[in-house]
């Protein structure tokens, strides 16, 4: 299962089934779950711990030390749900002492080719980044986020669960959940409503998310109003996370 050209340190442990390519490294101090493909010329860095049924392709590089420039070689980490999919050439750096110390990733995500995780990013469950999309240190998405190739996120960035984001964007902001958005710098353009039927939304949970949306971004209400407007009509646990969202934002929404 593992090619007699990879090196795997003594201090890795992986999982009896795991498969590992040619000519490529494993470092101490990481875990590889079982049911795992570790692809041809990756490397792999711990501290890291890689859950079941992880999938990774030539030439990424998964746990490496951060770019901060205040990283000083502390051994901090990077945790991996099960069932994620990392494709040709993506970068995902461990966390920093100044943050969390760890860079989190959920289940079920898929990260194409040339796409970059950085410190201390916390990344939901069944997330997709296109083609080098380009996450800055302590961003976070939320579940089922969605971002277009070659979108960037600034440092400390929430991206809102349920979120898409086309294309090129250049996100600088923090993504209210459910919505969509775009361009340079991105600005909001109605809410995700394709993908949340997909994903079984109800008619009346919809509904209710139009008009909430409606209250924040077409009446000219302050973000308070529009607020305690959406609480006071609906007690939806949609309705909540959208206003949580923007409730919890310290960066600012987009608009």
């Amino acid at each position: 299962m593992i090619h007699p050209t990879a090196i795997v340190d003594p201090g890795a442990c992986l999982a009896d089934d795991v498969e590992v390519g040619p000519f490529t490294v494993i470092g101490p101090d990481v875990e590889i779950g079982a049911g795992s493909r570790i692809g041809p010329h990756v490397v792999i860095k711990g501290p890291a711990r890689l859950g079941e049924r992880t999938r990774i392709f030539q030439f990424a590089s998964v746990g490496e030390d951060c770019q901060d420039k205040k990283y000083a070689g502390e051994p901090t980490r990077l945790v991996m749900g099960d069932d994620n999919v990392v494709r040709e050439g993506v970068t995902l750096h461990r966390g920093t002492m100044q943050d969390r110390a760890e860079t989190t990733v959920g289940s079920r995500n898929l990260f194409m080719a040339y796409a970059h995780i950085g410190h201390d990013c916390v990344i939901g469950d069944d997330c997709i980044l296109a083609n080098q999309v380009t996450l800055a240190g302590h961003v976070t998405l939320g579940d089922f986020s969605i971002l277009g190739g070659l979108s960037a996120v600034h440092q400390f960035c929430h991206f809102g669960e349920h979120a898409m984001a086309g294309g090129g964007s250049i996100i600088t902001k923090d993504t209210p959940a459910y919505v969509m958005i775009n361009g340079n710098p991105a600005q909001v353009h109605g809410l995700n409503l394709i993908g949340l039927r997909r994903r079984g939304f109800s008619n009346e949970a919809l509904k209710a998310l139009g008009d909430a949306y409606r209250l924040v971004y077409r009446q000219g209400l302050t973000v308070e109003q529009a607020l305690s407007t959406i609480r006071s009509r609906y007690s939806l646990p949609e309705t909540e996370t959208f206003a949580a969202s923007i409730e919890e934002s310290s960066r600012g929404i987009i608009r």
